[in-house]
């Protein structure tokens, strides 16, 4: 919930001139009223999506902005399940897997969120928790009977513990709870649809951390929250490319094509 159109559209206008790397997916989800505004003065390589949205298309629903309603303002994405809306709204797993089906028959990608938080990290409980949130989103994924599906949807790991906060979990900490999530996909999915899953990490991203994050085998992207509202996005966006495509060590970065 920031900024203003003015705010808005000098981000765009920054976006629009700045020399991105192609090889990157780049998505950006204003608050809903200006998802239009965006959409229409922003540079067509470039994403947008919704924050939220009600899992009914239509209805007696006051104050809630249906996937078709997202869709039809210009909307290519919507994120589903941010820590927010699990903390402060106190959106369940249940819930939050309706949304997501309800968007991806509508049209819409998602970007499916999941995360723990401090207590539970601490209390050794963050693998059940993630695949707690996650098997209620493959439920109602499956419940489509459109496998096809998975292709529209990217699973976020948050760590409540990461958002907004300053901390941020170590290369090697994202790196161990993604390849768990993907080895909890393959389990529950199939294989094919868990090589091909991506999975990006957000949680105080930032230009000091972002390349460090981004070279781990499976972390497929990044999911930047406050650094998106300023300059440095873009240098966020060209990390991979700013290192030459490899490590400091000379290594390919091992992306499986999902980056």
């Amino acid at each position: 919930m920031n900024g203003s159109k003015a705010f808005l559209q000098d981000l765009v206008e920054n976006l629009n001139r700045a020399d991105l790397d192609s090889n990157v997916e780049i998505f950006i989800s204003p608050p809903a009223v200006y998802v239009d505004h965006v959409r229409q003065n922003l540079r067509k390589d470039i994403a947008v999506g919704g924050q939220n949205c009600f899992w009914k298309s239509s209805g007696a629903y006051t104050g809630e902005i249906s996937a078709e309603m997202l869709k039809d303002a210009g909307a290519e994405y919507v994120i589903l399940g941010h820590t927010e809306r699990r903390t402060l709204f106190q959106e369940s797993d249940t819930l939050i897997g309706l949304k997501v089906a309800s968007a991806l028959t509508a049209g819409l990608k998602v970007i499916a969120c999941i995360g723990e938080t401090l207590s539970e990290r601490e209390s050794n409980t963050t693998l059940q928790v993630l695949f707690r949130q996650l098997q209620a989103i493959v439920d109602n994924i499956q419940n489509l009977n459109q496998e096809e599906k998975w292709k529209d949807v990217v699973i976020a790991y948050e760590p409540v513990w990461a958002i907004g906060t300053g901390r941020v979990a170590t290369p090697e900490q994202a790196q161990e709870v993604h390849a768990a999530i993907r080895r909890r996909a393959e389990e529950i999915v199939g294989k094919s649809v868990a090589e091909g899953m991506r999975i990006i990490y957000g949680g105080s991203v930032n230009l000091g951390n972002a390349r460090q994050l981004a070279r781990e085998k499976d972390v497929d992207g990044l999911f930047v929250g406050g650094a998106s509202l300023k300059p440095e996005f873009v240098e966020i966006c060209n990390v991979l490319r700013l290192g030459s495509g490899s490590n400091s060590d000379g290594s390919d970065d091992g992306n499986d094509g999902r980056k």
